[in-house]
């Protein structure tokens, strides 16, 4: 499981999962050496409940976090990447996944509050936006250097079919830029 990445590599590992899956849960958990934390703010099943505008763990508290479909329901989506990047250590990565639209840049209206309205312009009744291609300059405004993956980067096909991620599913691989750090 996740090829490319240093998630297996033995060394003892903080992760951070948000929005847990079922799937996602079992597998890390597995992980020799993880120590495995999941979090989100109403999900039943999650370890923790968190606020992502407000993360209650001291900076640098995790080498690794998994954001799945959570930014696409926060009003303040610059502030929870704020706040993931302040958690994330230094030598650390993210793993961001979020509905996208390549055909536009982000639309979003937080003045829209009609579920049906939000699930004609957002795809969901919950979302508050679809991103579109900017994202990556979202999260580079946050201080992260940003690489664009596909799931095909990171998982085998039989994960991703497991998981129910697309191999062709770009996905936004973030760790903490040097000249960030030293500002």
């Amino acid at each position: 499981m996740c090829k490319k990445t240093n998630l297996l590599d033995g060394v003892p590992k903080r992760l951070l999962h948000l929005a847990p899956e079922m799937e996602f849960t079992r597998r890390f958990r597995a992980i020799p050496g993880v120590i495995y934390l999941s979090a989100d703010l109403d999900h039943p099943g999650a370890m923790r409940r968190i606020d992502l505008t407000d993360i209650d763990w001291p900076a640098e508290s995790f080498d690794l976090i998994y954001c799945s479909h959570m930014l696409e329901h926060i009003p303040q989506d610059r502030k929870a990447m704020g706040e993931l990047y302040r958690v994330l250590d230094k030598n650390g990565w993210v793993l961001v996944q979020v509905p996208l639209s390549m055909e536009h840049s982000t639309q979003e209206n937080l003045a829209i509050t009609d579920p049906k309205e939000r699930e004609r312009l957002y795809g969901q009744w919950d979302h508050v936006r679809l991103y579109g291609k900017d994202i990556v300059d979202r999260l580079r405004d946050t201080g992260f250097a940003v690489s664009v993956v596909l799931g095909s980067d990171i998982l085998t096909p039989e994960e991703c079919r497991r998981m129910n991620i697309a191999p062709g599913e770009l996905l936004f691989s973030c760790n903490k830029t040097p000249q960030a750090d030293a500002a």
